[in-house]
């Protein structure tokens, strides 16, 4: 099959899920109705719209009767959430974190904030999650112990955490990553942002480590416009999170002063109040997008030149972002398809600009990437709003 053959049997694949509509199809439109439109107004009726209220008491009750968290904080977003994790485990400068290099920016530059390094490591092809087995050859071959703490023996750095991602909503291999944390005596920190309503052996991720992360930005499968969430099962660390997240100030009937440096991070009662109309959908959501990861599952069944992602065994994924993959690294062949889907009015998008590609990272450690590499020149994202179906 030719290139235009084949970006045109793509594009019909696509139609045939989502239908012939004319106007341009969006990557993940958020899904949004009456039950939206009335929950906003009551929150503007009441006036009361800025960083606290009833909504966001709701908001973080309702996420945790669903990931089962003892302690959920909401905050402005998910990029927030993280520089929170990262000063809620004390990072100092110099400290090096282990994050995948197929992953968001939020990660790194969270970690950065804070004056520590980054340090990439590579992932796998089938979760797209860390490689648990590489990971382990490499930690033994740079890490040395040093005062009961792992350092990396090449800069003489400490390793003080490794923050996992669940990719596109698809579950790492946490029981792994857990034992590889405490091995080398790293905090572990999820960032499950793309991840809400995914399942790791019946357990919601992000409760897995010492903390977790949510993002509810206008593209993922719940939104707030803007928003975040911070999960913990450590009281401490929810308390230390929660003065954080607002100014520290002192409590007095009228004086303004603090205590130490807060980031004004807290989650304003408006946002919070499209979270809870659409936590009350949620439910529906998740069924929607799995219907509509079969459809498309079927569109391509008999295309030989591409597969579609699906979730790992014992995991139940959110299915956040349908993702296409090549069956061959080409970064052109992939570039030629989403040009053509949007000269299509059909949006699609390559996975992220891999993050020791990006220049003011590339000077961070890293291990081999070979796997990041080549996943990076495969996967194409797939219109995947749960309103498609």
């Amino acid at each position: 099959m030719t290139k235009l053959q084949l970006c045109k049997t793509i594009i019909s694949a696509i139609r045939s899920v989502i239908g012939k509509n004319k106007n341009i199809i969006g990557l993940h439109e958020p899904n949004i109705s009456r039950l939206e439109k009335k929950f906003v107004k009551k929150c503007l009726d009441q006036n009361f719209i800025s960083s606290k209220g009833m909504f966001v008491q709701q908001f973080e009750r309702k996420l945790q009767d669903i990931t089962k968290s003892k302690k959920v904080i909401a905050v402005i977003s998910g990029t927030a959430a993280l520089h929170l994790a990262m000063r809620a485990i004390n990072l100092k400068r110099n400290e090096e974190v282990l994050i995948p290099a197929f992953n968001y920016i939020a990660s790194a530059n969270s970690v950065i904030y804070c004056g520590g390094i980054p340090h990439f490591v590579d992932i796998e092809k089938e979760s797209l999650g860390i490689d648990v087995e590489k990971l382990k050859i490499y930690l033994n071959k740079i890490c040395i112990f040093k005062n009961g703490k792992a350092v990396n023996k090449k800069t003489n750095r400490r390793i003080k955490a490794i923050i996992p991602m669940h990719v596109f909503g698809h579950p790492s291999k946490i029981s792994e990553i857990i034992k590889i944390a405490k091995d080398y005596k790293l905090d572990l920190i999820e960032d499950a942002a793309e991840a809400l309503g995914s399942l790791y052996k019946g357990k919601h991720v992000g409760t897995f480590g010492k903390i977790g992360i949510l993002s509810f930005n206008g593209n993922k499968t719940i939104s707030t416009g803007t928003g975040g969430a911070i999960l913990t099962q450590d009281i401490k660390i929810a308390n230390l999170v929660k003065r954080l997240a607002g100014i520290c100030k002192i409590p007095h009937k009228w004086k303004y002063d603090y205590n130490e440096v807060g980031y004004n991070y807290n989650l304003p009662n408006l946002n919070a109040s499209l979270g809870c109309a659409q936590l009350n959908r949620f439910k529906n959501f998740l069924k929607q997008k799995r219907s509509l990861f079969v459809k498309y599952k079927k569109a391509f069944k008999n295309i030989k030149e591409v597969s579609i992602l699906s979730e790992p065994q014992n995991c139940t994924s959110n299915y956040w972002l349908q993702t296409l993959i090549l069956k061959f690294p080409n970064i052109q062949l992939r570039d030629d398809i989403l040009n053509y889907s949007a000269k299509n009015k059909i949006s699609t998008r390559p996975a992220w600009e891999l993050m020791h590609y990006i220049n003011y990272l590339k000077k961070f450690p890293k291990m081999n990437l070979e796997n990041s590499e080549e996943m990076f020149k495969k996967i194409i994202n797939l219109p995947s709003s749960s309103q498609l179906v």
